[in-house]
């Protein structure tokens, strides 16, 4: 009788579960230097940037308001979030309409490249940094080649990040 070790019958199991894994797919933007990407699936819509309504006594990155086709929008800058130098407005910086948690927000970013597929095996774990550092938000590092140069994205988990505590926007934890 061959019986399998628990060990082994639990590797074979997740093994079988990785391969029946579907691609993902990840909208990519700029943030300074560094390229981001979020589940495209949270992306709602895309605009370029306005002007917010601004809201007495919210944090610097809380640009505001707007009005979105009668839903008033909280917009928050990814840039300011994330202490950016040099944060300027131009044509290329846009804002990205997410739905979390039944609540519509936009986050304003440098700018919009595409969307991405990344397979499992295209996704590193994010690395894990001192207590001084809030990675918490960063779901793992999107890799893939063309031709002889690597191109290396930072997954967000925006809903996450959107419920964090400063944020004060998304009641509880969203997933």
């Amino acid at each position: 009788m061959n019986m399998m070790t628990d060990a082994a019958h639990v590797a074979q199991h997740e093994d079988a579960r990785a391969a029946n894994v579907q691609p993902r797919e990840y909208l990519s933007f700029q943030l300074g230097a560094e390229e981001y990407g979020i589940d495209i699936l949270r992306v709602q819509e895309i605009r370029g940037y306005a002007d917010a309504t601004r809201i007495a006594n919210a944090p610097s990155f809380i640009k505001g308001v707007l009005n979105l086709r009668g839903t008033i929008v909280p917009i928050i800058d990814l840039r300011m979030k994330f202490n950016l130098p040099d944060v300027k407005y131009d044509s290329q910086t846009v804002t990205i309409v997410l739905n979390i948690g039944n609540r519509v927000m936009g986050v304003v970013v440098d700018s919009v490249s595409d969307v991405i597929e990344f397979k499992p095996d295209q996704i590193r774990e994010a690395p894990e940094f001192n207590a001084t550092v809030d990675a918490s938000h960063i779901t793992g590092l999107g890799t893939m080649k063309n031709g002889d140069e690597e191109r290396m994205l930072i997954l967000l988990d925006i809903a996450r990040l959107m419920s964090t505590a400063d944020m004060g926007l998304v009641a509880g934890t969203v997933h």
